[in-house]
């Protein structure tokens, strides 16, 4: 079966791990990103692989962005069967100094973590020249539990709360649209990750050990499992899930 998966936001962390995984597995992958550049150099980096990779530049938060990004790629005869919806914007994270977030940077984490991935699946879904059977969104432990100060010494200042209530957010529109899109045979699904290494220094990791039964953080390459189940035949009666991918850290 010709399986073509779109990833949005291939050029972050998560992304970039699962672009390179699913190419080499012989899928065809488009990813997005706002900048070409970046995208390019992913498509550069990853190589000859089974699968091929196509690279779009698009800012998914301007007006209208989602359906013209699917305009592009039905133009381009690209055929979508899965959708991953991982883009994120750092932008959207800042807290003030005082641990307040502006109203613009709450709005605009909404957007991104629930507004685009609502109209990609929409549109995609109900385009006649795509065929979606299923969707993951990317989701993390932050939206089915709220933050331990221990793991911030003893502050959630500098955590943003705007982050956690939108993924809480997508957690639960990913079962409305399981719900919606059922009668057309697409699942829906989420993986709600833990924290993962290589953005953060060895005291960060030492107290994250601490809080979680797996006493350690996730590694790059355990980003792939969940998500290559959720899109695949062996979870075909997996539907409007939100599977936990978190070390343990949400039991506690």
């Amino acid at each position: 079966m010709n399986r073509t998966l779109l990833l949005t936001g291939g050029t972050g962390k998560f992304g970039q791990v699962l672009v390179r995984y699913f190419a080499e597995k012989g899928w065809n992958v488009v990813t997005s990103s706002r900048d070409q550049s970046r995208v390019d150099a992913l498509v550069s980096d990853i190589g000859p692989t089974e699968g091929h990779v196509t690279g779009i530049a698009i800012d998914l938060q301007h007006e209208g962005a989602s359906q013209r990004f699917v305009d592009v790629l039905s133009a381009r005869g690209i055929v979508i069967t899965h959708l991953v919806n991982n883009a994120r914007s750092m932008d959207t994270l800042a807290v003030q100094p005082d641990g307040m977030t502006q109203p613009q940077a709450f709005v605009g984490e909404f957007e991104m973590d629930v507004v685009v991935p609502y109209e990609l699946s929409m549109y995609i879904s109900r385009s006649e020249k795509h065929d979606l059977k299923t969707i993951v969104n990317i989701g993390s432990i932050y939206g089915q539990v709220a933050p331990n100060p221990a793991l911030y010494n003893g502050t959630l200042s500098r955590s943003p709360v705007q982050y956690g209530v939108s993924k809480a957010a997508l957690h639960h529109l990913t079962r409305e649209l399981a719900v919606r899109l059922a009668p057309q045979h697409i699942r829906v699904n989420c993986v709600a990750y833990g924290g993962v290494e290589g953005r953060v220094d060895e005291d960060f990791v030492s107290r994250y050990a601490q809080l979680v039964p797996a006493r350690r953080m996730l590694k790059e390459l355990e980003l792939i499992g969940p998500v290559e189940f959720l899109l695949g035949d062996a979870s075909s009666a997996v539907n409007g899930h939100v599977l936990m991918a978190d070390g343990g850290w949400s039991v506690w």
